[in-house]
């Protein structure tokens, strides 16, 4: 069986913590046998269980989200290289992750009033605690912005949690695995950002 039990993950509400605390999502579609990726955030919405997110009109893989069309997200959270040196016992080098994909159906959102909604939700959901911008449905620019995007939703027919965290070790070692995450999650990429922008 493939990921081992002891990797794959049942909790939903686990799940659920890992969309929102990384919602930047993968959605993966496919037509005529060729496969269509984009990055886009998403929210997880409480009420109707489901994700909703926004897609430019102008992505080629708009052609492949028609209702019902079963699609797959795919939420990555925090990984790490494992070197053999953290552990307690003599171990092989590993890489440990967070994953969850999502498998579900399509709806598209056309009415105007509605793409709007989930807009001023996406923007407060991602606005955060420390919320200093706050979207209106009233924004004049919103009139113009709904006319570039497709709004859609998507019903969750299937949860996929893998959690490749060093399980199958002692208890000493699964901890030093947890803490060699953490670390690693903490690590500063100001350097790494600073070489991307230039010249960009």
């Amino acid at each position: 069986m493939y990921p081992p039990p002891h990797h794959q993950i049942e909790d939903i509400q686990k799940m659920i913590s890992v969309i929102k605390h990384f919602p930047l999502g993968i959605l993966v579609t496919a037509k005529d046998g060729k496969p269509f990726v984009t990055h886009i955030p998403f929210i997880y919405n409480e009420n109707s269980k489901k994700l909703v997110a926004h897609i430019d009109r102008s992505n080629p893989q708009l052609e492949t989200l028609t209702e019902n069309a079963e699609v797959t997200v795919v939420f990555k959270g925090p990984d790490t290289y494992i070197s053999p040196s953290i552990y307690s016992t003599p171990q092989l080098p590993t890489w440990n992750y967070i994953i969850v994909h999502i498998i579900g159906k399509l709806s598209l959102i056309n009415e105007s009033e509605a793409i709007k909604q989930t807009m001023v939700a996406m923007t407060e959901f991602l606005e955060g605690d420390d919320q200093k911008f706050s979207l209106k449905k009233d924004d004049s620019r919103m009139e113009r912005l709904i006319e570039y995007i497709q709004a859609f939703e998507i019903e969750i027919t299937e949860w996929e949690g893998k959690f490749k965290l060093s399980q199958d070790k002692i208890p000493q070692d699964y901890e030093n695995a947890k803490e060699e995450l953490i670390k690693k999650s903490r690590k500063d990429v100001s350097g790494f950002i600073d070489e991307i922008y230039k010249n960009t």
